[in-house]
């Protein structure tokens, strides 16, 4: 019965308003924020047991001690059953209309409802620019971080309620469609990245109808010239395998230095990789600004970007080819949107990180091509990611295919629900 009843009433409120009702409210102004809840959802799944679990290079290990060994993929396995959990907002008006949106991070929920929800009833959940504004005021640690994230949520359900208020997707909401489909890109993460098996996925990628590819290295400043070299190797057999018809990109996830990051840019520059992505940490803007004055490699850079005016920082700087500024993270659609008007004064183009599915796709699919020509599909998240959706975005021959339905289009299938939890957080 709960489990019906939490889908059920998102069903319902995806029905756009008739004109007359949407004229009486917006001449009473009774339309005002009247819950704001935090669900849980609970299931299982299927998966290959044992596989893709190829570690990227990550900030911690210049430790000796805290550094993985080589990972070595392992023989076909079989199929296993896994659990899955999923947190959702769900935001609600008293007129029985209702935005939704999910999965969002468990830091993000907190902070959603221990320190926005009070503030959010009684708000107009139609006058975006106003609710965003008095969010992000409302805190002094708004510029980032976890409650940019919070916002971040808020402001994509909101998205979510007022396309289903005009019975329109979101992209159609900010000016949208500029295309039928949204070109992907292949994120490798989690692919074996041992030669043989690199070549065999990226061949595989490429027959699918990717024109793109991004491979996470492994390697880093402590393992030194042997680990140099196989990252260098990574390239070399990819661009070998794919021909020149098919960009590669790479990610160093922050676990590289400047030095490091020059020693594999010179000789990796041969190969033409599309971007170098995160070599150093974020707060590192003249460390990037060095490396993209000295090498013909894009550099690009973002998932952990917030707001528009630290993406203004990197580009006044010269840092940055690529913008990867995340919806889930940077403020929302609201904010990715004028992100992508001030990147578009730099001729930077935007190419949202890929946490979720939902946001990019809506807010490329309403750039012109020249500021954000793709999205990012991490292949083996996303497989489950949108595990309790009825029907989340796919890709087919590399394109994403522009929803019709209002909003982001997200509905719940009960089927996959096995238990469902309104969970609170108060502070």
């Amino acid at each position: 019965m709960r489990r019906r009843s939490f889908c059920g009433a998102l069903t319902a409120a995806a029905v756009p308003l008739s004109v007359s009702a949407f004229q009486a409210e917006r001449k009473s102004g009774r339309l005002k924020i009247s819950a704001v809840e935090i669900w849980r959802l609970e299931g299982r799944r299927e998966t290959q047991a044992g596989a893709h679990r190829q570690y990227q290079v990550q900030p911690l290990h210049v430790y000796d001690e805290l550094r993985p060994k080589p990972y070595r993929e392992p023989g076909p396995g079989g199929q296993t059953t896994v659990p899955v959990t999923a947190l959702y907002l769900k935001i609600k008006t008293a007129e029985g209309l209702e935005g939704l949106y999910g999965p969002i991070d468990r830091e993000a929920a907190i902070v959603v409802d221990a320190q926005l929800r009070g503030f959010l009833v009684g708000k107009d959940p139609l006058a975006g620019e106003t609710l965003w504004d008095q969010m992000y005021r409302s805190n002094r640690h708004a510029r980032h971080g976890h409650f940019m994230m919070a916002i971040s949520a808020v402001d994509n359900a909101v998205w979510d309620l007022r396309g289903r208020y005009y019975g329109v997707p979101v992209y159609r909401l900010l000016g949208g469609p500029t295309r039928a489909s949204v070109e992907a890109y292949a994120s490798c993460l989690g692919y074996s990245v041992e030669p043989e098996a690199a070549r065999t996925r990226a061949l595989a990628f490429k027959a699918e109808g990717y024109r793109h590819q991004k491979w996470f290295l492994a390697y880093g400043p402590g393992s030194f010239a042997e680990g140099l070299a196989k990252n260098l190797e990574l390239v070399r057999v990819l661009r070998e395998a794919l021909g020149d018809e098919v960009e590669i990109m790479f990610d160093a996830f922050m676990g590289w230095d400047l030095n490091y990051a020059l020693a594999w840019a010179k000789p990796a520059e041969k190969y033409h990789p599309r971007w170098i992505e995160e070599c150093f940490a974020t707060e590192k803007v003249d460390s990037y600004a060095q490396l993209r004055r000295s090498t013909s490699i894009p550099l690009a850079s973002g998932e952990h970007i917030y707001g528009r005016w630290e993406a203004q920082r990197y580009l006044s700087a010269g840092a940055l080819n690529v913008l990867q500024t995340d919806p889930e993270w940077c403020g929302g659609v609201s904010e990715l949107v004028r992100i992508c008007t001030v990147a578009s004064l730099y001729d930077v183009h935007v190419i949202p990180h890929g946490h979720a599915l939902h946001t990019p796709v809506h807010v490329v699919a309403s750039q012109p091509p020249m500021t954000c020509p793709l999205v990012e599909y991490l292949v083996i998240k996303m497989s489950s990611y949108h595990h309790f959706e009825k029907d989340p975005p796919r890709v087919a021959g590399g394109q994403i295919a522009l929803p019709e339905r209002p909003g982001f289009g997200i509905e719940l299938d009960p089927a996959r629900i096995e238990k469902q939890t309104r969970v609170q957080w108060r502070g």
